[in-house]
């Protein structure tokens, strides 16, 4: 069976590479900017992908700023929010309450004596998340219950070791009941996906900086342009609004390398993804719609997927897609997924 999907693969015009597929992540899949070191200690605490807020810094009481009460608004919403508001683990700011169904607890405010954070910090009330999370809006109830359950089970980590927030979801999953992941699972699979970032070909990139996993067009001296190389770049199209207020209709552009898109559509088309994700990538039954999503997330779960930190029944049937192929074809397969309307 192995060799038929490779001999599919090559005839797709997939690199297939043999047993010395690189062992380091591709960095900016995971929000980094420099390559995982092997050697280095596992991260801890927030940073590298955290899509948190709340907590401070080291600083004692005695020499803490006084709380910042200036209320903040956006355009459309009626309601005004100071940043602590904003960034509330365990009640964060709804700036759209009329976008979405009326939100379980677990998603809302989270549980506080379980150090569970609310779910609609960082995948927003909508679901729509960010890329160094998950979009999970219009996922199918029994996949985001699959999810939560390898999660749990430890079935589910990340290749990249700095990204923090993975080992977050593994312990919400770990000390949430069997009826919040319910409620959270009813509640994000009722909303159907909608455009949420646009795909864009490119030799060159804005110069960007990393706020926890979350590439941001630089601003002032440190701006400018470089070569995208073989890198996707996720940026929001509004730093300010995704960075500091969290705006869940603030989307995202992600550039792609020239060329990126008629690779990717010979093997998404053509190969295996119609075949579990259906004709237009938009799912079939229990497997998730993968089209208009983030590609940044999509290459991540590939990589984590080929080389085993995501494991699970239904991964394992993934892996024999995603095994044979070289970091350039996922690239290449996400960046085409990306581009396609949900």
């Amino acid at each position: 069976m192995r060799n038929h999907v490779a001999l599919l693969l090559l005839a797709l015009g997939v690199r297939v590479v043999a047993a010395q597929q690189p062992a380091s992540p591709p960095a900016w899949a995971y929000g980094f900017a420099t390559p995982l070191d092997p050697n280095a200690p596992p991260a801890q605490g927030r940073g590298g992908g955290g899509g948190g807020g709340g907590g401070g810094g080291g600083r004692g009481a005695a020499q803490q700023a006084a709380p910042d009460t200036t209320k903040h608004t956006i355009q459309g919403s009626s309601v005004a929010f100071t940043l602590a508001q904003v960034r509330d683990g365990f009640g964060p700011a709804d700036w759209f309450p009329g976008d979405h169904p009326t939100m379980p607890p677990i998603v809302a405010q989270g549980r506080r004596e379980a150090m569970i954070t609310a779910c609609s910090l960082c995948h927003y009330p909508n679901g729509k998340g960010r890329p160094e999370n998950a979009g999970v809006a219009g996922l199918p109830y029994e996949y985001f219950m699959k999810t939560m359950s390898d999660f749990k089970n430890d079935a589910r980590k990340s290749a990249d070791t700095r990204k923090t927030n993975t080992g977050r979801m593994i312990q919400f999953a770990k000390a949430m009941t069997d009826d919040e992941i319910n409620a959270a699972a009813t509640y994000f699979s009722s909303m159907k996906w909608t455009p949420w970032v646009k795909v864009v070909e490119t030799d060159t990139v804005p110069k960007t900086r990393i706020a926890g996993g979350l590439f941001i067009v630089a601003e002032g001296a440190a701006a400018g342009t470089e070569p995208i190389g073989q890198r996707i770049i996720e940026v929001p199209v509004n730093g300010e609004q995704t960075e500091t207020l969290r705006n869940p209709r603030s989307d995202f552009i992600a550039y792609v390398p020239t060329g990126s898109l008629r690779k990717g559509e010979a093997v998404a088309t053509r190969g295996q993804c119609a075949l579990c994700h259906g004709t237009t990538l938009q799912g079939l039954g229990p497997v998730p719609g993968i089209a208009g999503r983030s590609p940044s997330y999509m290459v991540r779960q590939m990589f984590d997927m080929q080389h085993g930190t995501r494991t699970g029944s239904w991964s394992e049937l993934m892996k024999r897609v995603v095994g044979p192929m070289a970091p350039d074809d996922m690239l290449a397969v996400a960046a085409y997924v990306a581009s396609r309307a949900p």
